[in-house]
């Protein structure tokens, strides 16, 4: 597997990062050696590297189905995440936003500290078990200083997908903005503006086996977005700074090939990620599962392993396997996850969570193994707390 020489190692943990993929690192090596010049220079070097920029362009915004010039590099999701909440908050002068609940934080954040600011006012839609808002409390929510909708396409912690073609037609109807964090979509189900009908879309490199530091935002021809970063006008005055020409080429790479057959890989994905939850039933009775039972991302296995620690999973695998928890830890203290708490998931169970998520480089093999790994130490975990009675966490099934 690319990036792990160690043989005994299993990732399930694509969800947080995937691996660079070596056609993608091959480029990336390419255009650090060749491509250095200044995007903006007009000689020859700066024309050649403006070039690679420009073809970059156009492998990503094929991969979205959209126009080249709809296409906005960022260093990543989190920007340009940010950048819809801000941009469309100060292209209008404010107004009302509404977000779900179960957004990643990088939208979260800066719509909770324009609110704290009193700029805007904040609807946090809520989800329903599965982590799907409903599309008509959204219609309810919205009012006639309605700015902007965020609803992400895919959650990254459970993979539930959400309706976003219908949130983006009822905001189509009532003039309002639509954003869509699409990074955890992108590469795992088809990611088509066209159908989905958003006025933006975050894309984040590391997500889809290009390296970190580099993302898009894709701006629908039209949509009112002010810059988030002003200087010397590059992106078309949209986004200042110089372009990272290596890392502009290695997303473009990573689009072209998210872009190959995706229900073919989409089913091995699946296959896959089932086999997991499988494994994991018929190898800890109790089993809990989070999200959709079918609109789900195809690689995401969100559960629970109740009376477990799923901290204390997760260290006693650190060097074996990789995935993560389903509760996040801040400043050493840990607090349920935001997403299974909107989803009515009791904080036992959250703190009992762990998110296992599959990709390109997964094999069968690693599946069966890593899943023995996780087995053993969960029921390991799990006699402990039972011992020093702390085993009475509820049992449920989905």
């Amino acid at each position: 597997m690319p990036g792990f020489p160690e043989s005994d190692f299993i990732y399930l943990d694509y969800n947080a990062t995937t691996p660079v993929d070596p056609a993608v690192a091959e480029a990336v090596d390419e255009a650090m050696r060749t491509l250095w010049g200044n995007p903006s220079s007009g000689h020859r070097l700066g024309r050649q590297a403006r070039r690679a920029v420009e073809e970059a362009r156009a492998q990503v915004a094929a991969c979205l189905h959209a126009r080249p010039e709809e296409i906005v590099f960022t260093a990543g999701g989190t920007e340009a995440d940010a950048w819809a909440v801000l941009g469309s908050v100060e292209a209008r002068g404010g107004g009302h936003v509404v977000v779900s609940a179960v957004e990643h934080a990088a939208v979260l954040a800066p719509a909770r500290e324009l609110a704290r600011q009193g700029r805007i006012r904040l609807t946090e839609l809520p989800v329903d078990r599965h982590g799907q808002v409903d599309v008509g409390q959204l219609a309810e929510a919205l009012a006639a200083e309605t700015v902007l909708v965020s609803v992400m396409l895919a959650n990254n912690e459970v993979g539930t997908v959400q309706p976003v073609a219908e949130v983006a037609e009822l905001c189509r109807r009532r003039g309002v903005v639509c954003h869509t964090d699409a990074a955890q979509a992108v590469a795992k189900i088809p990611v088509q503006v066209d159908e989905l009908g958003v006025d933006l879309l975050t894309v984040a490199g590391h997500k889809l086996y290009a390296p970190k530091g580099v993302g898009a935002l894709y701006v629908r021809a039209g949509t009112p977005l002010a810059p988030l970063l002003r200087g010397a006008g590059q992106e078309g005055g949209r986004r200042a700074g110089t372009e990272s020409v290596p890392l502009i080429v290695a997303l473009g790479v990573a689009c072209t090939l998210a872009a190959g057959d995706l229900t073919a890989e989409g089913r091995r994905l699946a296959a896959l990620r089932d086999r997991l939850e499988v494994l994991f039933m018929e190898g800890f009775p109790g089993l809990i599962r989070h999200g959709h039972p079918s609109q789900r991302l195809p690689n995401t296995a969100s559960v629970a392993f109740p009376g477990v620690d799923a901290h204390a999973l997760l260290a006693s695998l650190a060097d074996s396997v990789a995935a993560s928890a389903g509760a996040a830890c801040h400043s050493g203290h840990r607090t349920p996850s935001h997403v299974l708490t909107a989803m009515g998931v009791d904080a036992a169970t959250a703190a009992a969570t762990v998110r296992f998520s599959v990709g390109r480089f997964t094999t069968p093999a690693e599946v069966e193994e890593g899943a023995a790994r996780v087995l053993a130490a969960a029921r390991s975990l799990a006699g402990t707390a039972h011992r020093e009675g702390r085993g009475d966490h509820p049992r449920h099934q989905r």
